[in-house]
């Protein structure tokens, strides 16, 4: 008895695990020179290659990115617009502009300039004094601008991010992870397409000076469209981009380089691996059963679990390795349930790397059973968490 109960467990058991979905999968091992990399294909959030993605690290130009966000959204909003004007402060010209000999726009002191321009500063040449104005414009001052990119990150999902300042200039407060400047990149990428573009821009001129577009890889890399480059004594050369081939498009953020030139280089071929090393693979139709869920307390003893559409992955075209799947939840469901209720996740991997997750919803709705149901699944409930 006792073990005709174990099986029985293991069959309602919190992850239950599918059949192979495929012979090929995740790739082998990537080598990479990277001291953290992750690498996502945009459309199924497939991990394609993912190494000390969640360890943190000083952003320095990356922050950047934080500060269009939050400009972006206020224009979103209409708080600002593109020719919103902003005055350049002595503090703004000092500390990112022409004297600080850092990435700059060159602003002249107490000059006024359009968000719009602003804008381009950052997104081609990295300006540290368009950063500082646009926060000293919109908020009073750095530390206060500061406060509204953490604030913009926690609600767009960054877990593991702190910023001190819009330029991302040294402050020991400063930390990010790959996996939050992915996550930001593609929210950039998908939430904000007008802005998006001017990333590819080829060169700016503002005072007189013109600029090339600081982004390593435009040119380097075909399909390059973003986003940007960074270097912090201890954390070494970063780099975040997106690019798009064929309809295909891949994000990949890498930190820990030893130069530009190995940075560039290493970016490069990762893309490259990224693009000819892997195919799309369709595991399921939109609308198709994935598994089951058992029900407690139901008018049936299951209920079926779907995707929100279809389910693919980008899978590697070369590696003898299975694709495996399997449906995560708490268990035991409880009735009633309605129809599309969000109860699990499905689980792409290979081997003990984590590909993708999707959210599984329940097909139909499950009632409340009857007394005799219930008192069945009461007692299967108790034996089960008295074993």
């Amino acid at each position: 008895m006792r073990n005709s109960l174990a099986l029985a467990v293991l069959f309602v058991a919190f992850v239950l695990t599918l059949s192979v979905l495929a012979q090929q999968a995740a790739p082998r091992l990537f080598e990479t020179k990277a001291a953290q990399a992750l690498m996502i294909e945009a459309s199924t959030g497939t991990v394609l290659l993912a190494k000390g993605e969640q360890k943190a690290f000083a952003p320095a130009s990356l922050a950047k990115l934080m500060t269009l966000e939050v400009v972006f959204d206020a224009i979103r909003r209409r708080e600002i617009g593109l020719d919103t004007v902003y005055r350049v402060s002595e503090h703004a010209w000092r500390t990112g502009g022409a004297p600080s000999r850092t990435a700059t726009m060159f602003a002249a002191l107490k000059s006024e300039l359009r968000v719009e321009d602003l804008l381009k500063g950052i997104m081609v040449q990295m300006a540290n004094d368009a950063c500082i104005i646009l926060a000293e414009g919109m908020n009073g001052s750095e530390e206060a601008f500061a406060i509204r990119m953490n604030e913009r990150a926690k609600a767009i999902g960054l877990r593991d991010s702190h910023f001190a300042n819009p330029t991302g200039l040294p402050h020991p407060q400063n930390r990010t992870t790959l996996s939050d400047m992915l996550l930001l990149a593609r929210h950039l990428q998908s939430t904000y397409p007008e802005f998006y573009r001017m990333f590819t821009q080829a060169e700016f001129e503002w005072n007189k000076i013109l600029q090339r577009n600081r982004n390593p890889l435009l040119g380097r890399s075909a399909g390059v469209d973003g986003l940007a480059s960074g270097f912090a004594e201890g954390s070494g050369y970063a780099l975040v981009a997106s690019a798009e081939r064929g309809g295909r498009r891949l994000f990949l953020a890498v930190s820990g380089l030893a130069s530009d030139k190995e940075r560039t280089e290493e970016a490069v071929r990762l893309l490259d691996w990224g693009y000819s090393a892997f195919e799309m693979r369709h595991l399921y139709d939109a609308r198709e059963a994935i598994g089951a869920a058992s029900v407690y307390g139901g008018e049936r003893p299951q209920v079926d679990l779907l995707a929100s559409g279809p389910v693919d992955v980008y899978a590697a075209t070369d590696d003898p390795e299975r694709l495996q799947a399997r449906i995560v939840y708490r268990w035991p469901l409880r009735a009633p349930l309605p129809a599309g209720a969000d109860v699990g996740v499905l689980k792409i991997s290979q081997g003990e790397r984590l590909l993708r997750e999707v959210p599984l919803k329940t097909a139909e709705a499950v009632g409340v059973g009857t007394l005799r149901q219930k008192a069945g699944d009461a007692l299967f409930e108790l034996l089960f968490f008295w074993l």
